[in-house]
């Protein structure tokens, strides 16, 4: 049994961590509406439907589209050829999967994306 000095100090630890979890669930944002999102930082969960890695290509890009492949997918998380080694092989890691990513979202060729630099701008979801 835990003493009243002891359950003085877990309780406001995990009160704040309910409202963490909390406060970031409701700042989530579809990737069906990125689009409405573009130059604000957020986070943006929805599923990957397809990646692809442009080895030869000069930034070494990696791209995990969301609800649909490309050209027809609602969002983009990218990870540079510098960042990769981070995230191991996400072309595979992160395919047909529910996954969070935070960041500022930006439009490239029309299409609303957030670049992934650090692991912990995405996240894979449980359901």
């Amino acid at each position: 049994m835990l003493s009243n000095m002891k359950l003085a100090a877990v309780l406001p630890l995990s009160l704040v961590s309910m409202l963490v979890s909390i406060a970031v669930a409701a700042d989530t944002i579809p990737s069906s509406a990125a689009k409405d999102h573009v130059n604000e930082t957020a986070t943006v969960c929805g599923k990957v439907s397809a990646t692809r890695y442009l080895d030869s290509s000069a930034k070494r890009p990696t791209f995990l589209n969301f609800d649909k492949p490309y050209p027809n997918h609602t969002f983009t998380a990218v990870i540079m050829g510098e960042n990769r080694s981070k995230f191991g092989t996400p072309e595979e890691t992160y395919r047909d999967k529910d996954v969070c990513v935070t960041g500022k979202i930006v439009l490239f060729n029309d299409k609303p994306q957030i670049e992934i630099t650090e692991t912990n701008q995405i996240r894979v979801e449980s359901k």
